[in-house]
């Protein structure tokens, strides 16, 4: 039982967006437990991030800032050509793991407040309260239910029948090695840096994070690349997305899974397109994986009392850098209205919608222009 003076929220969603979101809200006061459809943690998942202010911003609110020595800081930019010249670009960040965030966010939370294998179906709204349903058949009731389940939402599928990102008509291929696996050019040419390589059509960005297990220091950490390459949709796109044993995925596919021929046609097409000493991050990659590419908006976050937060109400391009900040901003932004508001939870909603709503559509349409200026234009159809 919860006592009726704190306030409660439903997340629905344990990924980065829903940590956020409980970790902020938690912050000023409310009660919150998180529901995630995984049995298991989420700790293996995704590759590196570039550390952006939001995210920052939204763990200072939360009382859980990262310690100094948590990412691994890179000195300028390096635009590589296929024939292996080079521009530099003074341009310092820090990068981070995604596992490390997660991980952190996790710990900071607690076990008791992330509820893992628990599928959600269905709400219902009445009046100021809004009551969850689970394939468990467990239900819950709280003052707000935030959908913080991905680009794929569930929730939104209920509030927003029919609506869906967009395919963009091409894919990124992903992979992380350890720092000790590179060869000596490659190690020597991304010391310090953070690079890219763009051909025509297709675009590699490469960067150090954290080893496994945190570990900053050199020689421990891990090398996180993407490689932006068209991917018609099709017989193409079908065999991509087929994993080892046959079944066929939808959107992604995790690491370890990618059938041998997928990957010997990867590393085929680095040797043919890419500058050799990046090349070499692509054929030294056992496990590569896979995401596609989608654009999506939502035209509104509030439903009574259920929003839309991250990616459940924008799906942006990887493009712009802004994923996890996305999801931080809109966590932060949330419990600063719910905090310093004075007219009620719906009136805070409101007004966090009226910030949050442009800002997601502008950082959309700016992927989107990204993606064209990058890969130029590639029919979804």
């Amino acid at each position: 039982m919860h006592p009726t003076s704190t306030p409660r929220a439903v997340i629905i969603g344990g990924s980065l967006g829903g940590l956020f979101t409980a970790l902020c809200l938690r912050a000023i006061g409310w009660h919150v437990d998180v529901f995630e459809r995984s049995p298991q943690a989420l700790d293996s998942r995704g590759g590196g991030l570039v550390l952006q202010p939001d995210v920052a911003d939204a763990l200072g609110f939360a009382g859980v800032p990262l310690p100094e020595d948590f990412g691994v800081p890179s000195g300028g930019r390096i635009f590589v050509t296929r024939d292996g010249d080079v521009r530099r670009v003074y341009m310092p960040q820090t990068q981070i793991a995604w596992n490390g965030l997660y991980g952190h966010m996790r710990q900071a939370l607690g076990p008791r407040a992330v509820h893992a294998g628990e599928t959600f179906l269905a709400l219902r709204q009445h009046g100021a309260r809004v009551t969850a349903c689970f394939a468990s058949g467990r239900t819950e009731t709280a003052d707000l239910l935030v959908a913080a389940d991905g680009p794929l939402s569930t929730v939104r599928a209920q509030l927003l029948p029919g609506a869906a990102p967009a395919y963009a008509g091409y894919a990124a291929w992903r992979g992380v090695l350890p720092e000790s696996a590179l060869p000596d050019a490659t190690r020597q040419l991304l010391h310090n840096n953070f690079a890219f390589e763009e051909g025509h059509g297709h675009q590699l960005l490469t960067y150090l994070i954290p080893g496994e297990n945190g570990e900053t220091a050199p020689g421990q950490r891990r090398q996180n690349w993407v490689w932006y390459r068209p991917l018609p949709s099709g017989p193409a796109r079908d065999a991509a997305l087929r994993d080892r044993v046959g079944h066929q995925h939808l959107h992604s596919l995790p690491p370890g899974v990618m059938r041998d021929g997928e990957i010997d046609g990867l590393r085929h097409a680095a040797v043919r397109d890419l500058a050799p000493d990046l090349a070499a991050l692509v054929t030294g990659t056992p496990d590569p994986f896979l995401q596609l590419i989608h654009d999506y908006e939502a035209p509104r976050m509030v439903f009574g009392r259920v929003v839309l937060t991250g990616d459940a109400a924008f799906v942006a391009r990887p493009h712009t850098g802004a994923g996890a900040g996305k999801a931080a901003g809109n966590a932060v932004a949330l419990g600063r209205a719910l905090h310093a508001n004075r007219g009620g939870i719906d009136t805070a909603l409101s007004q966090w919608e009226r910030t949050q709503l442009p800002a997601g559509a502008q950082l959309v349409r700016w992927g989107m222009a990204l993606g064209t200026r990058i890969m130029g234009r590639h029919d979804a159809a």
